[in-house]
């Protein structure tokens, strides 16, 4: 090895541990691995920044627009509503739900096709009385296995047709990859639906009318008067025990008081720190007299804050009224009657405005702005005008207080107020609604525009009318116009971690190529593991592939593998084809882990998963698409 090999293997191997702690977003450890090849003189200052220029990122920002138009006009509103039966038995309403995401991530970024049809998700598990979970797993490998079925389905085929085209085969087309990545999702379907979601443990029994969401860590005051108010902490937590909940610390004075003796007594205004079921953190509250501290704060605080305007208001007025009095006293006595009632109106409004408050659960995205942010930083009572009731993170619990916790991708938030501002609040800060409640309210015309479009785009880049970048960039265009998707919500509606994350890594991907290190790896990998032959070269790239994307990003995967996969099959003398499809179906496979895939990320909280719940269904799927993908590979694009 040469030192640019060396150099280039420390840098590819740094980033992938780095994807592998977790610790920063994948977008900041790939422009740290492309910044690193720079220094090195690995990849030339002036073509650096050339891979956010690359067809496939700009397909990528393309489509996820197009998708947010199919999202916003309700147009999977009126699909899903005519395809998934009402009364249909467990196994056809999973199996209608599954195929129906597998299809449209087909088309659209499959973490907005699992967002779309989550909520369905969770309304059909309560119908058919079954755990959540048995519905959401399905759901969420069913859009991941969609995505393999065309081009645009997901970003790893994407990347992988771009590296076709680096080494001068031309790119994959629209459909190219339909034959084996549409047998390979048909099948996993089926085994999911059939099979599969009977794997899946379940966190609640039959008849429940909630979904398992794992204990929430909310914080309640102690009023004064209250039956808790002088308790000891022991007392509190015996009278607990009905209601499933437990005692999790005591702030007093606004400090946290660490360790709790059971011993200590509670004074009135004492917040505890409890940890309950959704459930039964109602009943935990009342049983107490104990009052919701984000509920009761804020009501105080808008009280005090129109206690103070209207003092100012009263204090700026008070010599001009005073003035007019003088002047005319015999509009005094009326200026005070209108006032009187102007005051009790104002007051009705108030009173009418509290009544319109409702509790909803949403999930956090993984995409979502919210990430590693914390209700005070973000300000959300006063920009948004909603309250954080209550968290929910599956098997972790923290000592920090509610509006300290930074928030993670698959938390679930109780969040109270107006159904409008806690409908804005999902929207722009990326949560998903878990209630049963439309956010998305269908305009059949929109709708129609957005799935034409949509149409258009694929249309033309299929049959070779336009480059698929051009294509789907026209179609942005397009949806701008008629405004399918608001030109205000273009750039929202791109995931721009993911962009930065494909726009850093093709100059590093070509790098192992051009300094020799793709071909020297798969030198290694032909001699010490698949001596030589071809089809167990083959697998050896999927399997490795499929294992990669349980641990990292499937965009940062596919970029990896797919240098390796090309040198593989140079040095066998075959075709690259292979190998770069066994890439692009390995790099949709992540199944065993919660972290592989965004999707797996956004069901954790939801279904009431833990980390090893996922293998459980995943390692038989996995199984199942090797002993599909390799014949059909050998069949299709021969060797």
């Amino acid at each position: 090895m040469n030192s640019e090999q060396i150099t280039i293997v420390i840098i590819l191997l740094s980033t992938v541990l780095m994807f592998l702690w977790g610790r920063w977003r994948h977008d900041m450890v790939a422009a740290g691995a492309l910044l690193a090849c720079i220094l090195t003189g690995l990849v030339p200052a002036d073509i650096a920044f050339d891979g956010f220029s690359h067809p496939a990122v700009v397909t990528v920002a393309c489509v996820l627009v197009l998708s947010k138009g199919l999202q916003s006009s309700g147009a999977v509103d009126v699909l899903t509503r005519k395809l998934i039966p009402a009364n249909g038995g467990i196994t056809l309403s999973i199996a209608a739900l599954t195929a129906l995401g597998a299809l449209l991530s087909a088309f659209m970024n499959n973490v907005g096709a699992l967002a779309l049809l989550m909520p369905v998700a969770v309304q059909m598990a309560r119908r058919k009385q079954i755990a959540t979970g048995k519905v959401l797993m399905p759901l969420s490998f069913g859009t991941i296995l969609g995505g393999m079925s065309t081009l645009i389905g997901t970003p790893p085929n994407l990347i992988v047709s771009s590296f076709r085209q680096a080494s001068g085969e031309g790119m994959f087309g629209m459909f190219d990859f339909t034959p084996v990545g549409f047998v390979v999702a048909a099948v996993g379907v089926s085994f999911v639906v059939l099979i599969g979601w009977r794997l899946v443990p379940g966190r609640k029994q039959s008849g429940t009318d909630r979904f398992d969401s794992g204990a929430y860590i909310t914080e309640a005051r102690v009023p004064e008067g209250c039956k808790a108010e002088g308790m000891t902490l022991g007392d509190i937590e015996k009278a607990l025990v009905e209601a499933d909940a437990q005692v999790l610390g005591l702030v007093r004075n606004e400090v946290r008081v660490t360790p709790p003796s059971p011993r200590r007594r509670t004074r009135a205004g004492d917040i505890l720190m409890l940890e309950a079921e959704a459930e039964t953190l109602s009943s935990a509250l009342t049983s107490l007299g104990l009052k919701l501290e984000e509920a009761k704060t804020t009501r105080d605080e808008k009280e005090k804050e129109k206690a103070k305007e209207g003092e100012k208001s009263k204090d700026s007025n008070k010599s001009k009224e005073g003035a007019k009095e003088k002047r005319h006293p015999s509009k005094a006595n009326e200026t005070a009657q209108v006032k009187k009632a102007e005051k009790t109106d104002k007051s009705d409004d108030n009173t009418d405005s509290f009544d319109e408050v409702v509790l909803m659960e949403l999930v956090i995205l993984p995409s979502s702005g919210l990430l590693g942010r914390t209700a005070a930083g973000i300000q959300l009572r006063t920009r948004y005008g909603v309250n954080l009731l209550a968290l929910s993170r599956q098997g972790k619990r923290s000592s920090k207080r509610l509006r300290a916790q930074a928030f993670r991708a698959g938390d679930l938030l109780m969040m109270q107020g107006g159904p409008e501002a806690i409908a804005e609040f999902a929207s722009s800060t990326g949560c998903v609604p878990l209630a049963e409640r439309e956010l998305r309210i269908p305009n059949k015309r929109m709708a129609l525009l957005a799935t034409v479009i949509m149409a258009v785009s694929v249309g033309a880049a299929a049959l070779g009318l336009l480059p698929a970048a051009v294509s789907f960039a026209a179609g942005v265009l397009m949806s701008m116009v008629v405004r399918t998707v608001p030109p205000r919500s273009v750039y929202g509606a791109i995931d721009w971690p993911v962009i930065v994350l494909l726009g850093a890594l093709i100059p590093v991907a070509q790098a192992m190529e051009s300094t020799g290190t793709a071909e020297l790896i798969a030198n290694l990998l032909l001699n010490g593991i698949a001596q030589g032959h071809a089809t167990i070269a083959l697998v050896l790239i999927l399997v490795v592939t499929m294992n990669l994307s349980d641990l990292m990003n499937n965009a940062a995967t596919a970029a990896v593998m797919c240098p390796i996969a090309i040198g593989t099959a140079n040095q066998l003398g075959v075709s690259i084809d292979p190998f770069l499809m066994a890439v692009a179906i390995g790099g949709s496979c992540a199944f065993l882990t919660p972290i592989g895939h965004q999707n797996n990320t956004l069901i954790l909280g939801p279904g009431g998963f833990r980390f090893g719940d996922y293998w459980r269904l995943g390692l038989p799927l996995d199984i199942l698409v090797i002993l599909v993908t390799i014949p059909m590979l050998l069949w299709v694009w021969p060797l």
